[in-house]
């Protein structure tokens, strides 16, 4: 399929408990799937690329909200200062420039104190204001946030950010474009294949403002077919 990594998650969505595999093109804004398995954004060569990919067997993220139906996502799902960055990203700043305007919804984020969730992971409580939950490595198109994570993988890597103060988290997306991130004072990171999200705090996946905590994500083992390159892991 052609499309943008939201467009993804309606169709991964659509796809639970079929025999169809899913191939992807970019075709959106930052095409994290596209750039994660290495087809890139341009069309043509990334054409030749997926044909020569082959089947493999995923797990997906599983996502409950109290009263909404459960959400299936494919690479992330992101509780706090990113998901509040795209609950407030202007949707015709973003068709006009692409990228540029998630980073000017981050950078308005600076002049605000940063609101807090606790994460529960592997029976600890972390207290935190930004919560990723990855299946991927790759973050916005062209950064690595979550260094060890893996669509082949059962597992979650989940990186937290403790904090309130806005300059924090400025030099946390520092940190990241220099692959340090996970070296900073204040991060966490951890495997696992379950997460509480506690408090009330915006929730995105795959790129796409979902609504609020608390929620709670699970992996669902064994759920998809991706054609990826033999070269991926």
């Amino acid at each position: 399929m052609l499309g943008g990594d939201g467009t993804i998650n309606e169709v991964v969505n659509g796809m639970i408990g079929s025999d169809a595999h899913l191939g992807v093109l970019a075709g959106g804004t930052a095409n994290v799937l596209a750039m994660e398995l290495g087809l890139g954004s341009k069309l043509e060569r990334a054409i030749d690329r997926l044909s020569r990919c082959t089947p493999k067997r995923v797990s997906l993220g599983k996502i409950w909200q109290s009263g909404q139906p459960a959400r299936h996502f494919l690479m992330m799902a992101g509780a706090g200062f990113d998901a509040q960055v795209v609950c407030d990203l202007n949707p015709g700043l973003k068709s006009k420039t692409g990228k540029l305007a998630y980073w000017v919804a981050g950078f308005s984020q600076i002049v605000k104190r940063v609101g807090q969730l606790e994460t529960r992971i592997n029976g600890d409580t972390y207290h935190c204001g930004f919560t990723l939950a990855a299946r991927v490595r790759n973050y916005g198109g062209d950064l690595e946030l979550a260094r060890g994570a893996s669509l082949l993988s059962d597992e979650f890597e989940t990186v937290m950010f403790e904090g309130s103060n806005p300059l924090r988290y400025a030099f946390y997306m520092l940190a990241v474009a220099v692959k340090q991130v996970q070296k900073m004072p204040g991060v966490h990171t951890v495997r696992s294949t379950r997460i509480e999200l506690l408090g009330d705090a915006p929730i995105q996946i795959d790129g796409e403002y979902l609504g609020r905590s608390p929620a709670t994500i699970e992996i669902v083992p064994d759920a998809l077919t991706m054609l990826m390159p033999e070269s991926y892991g």
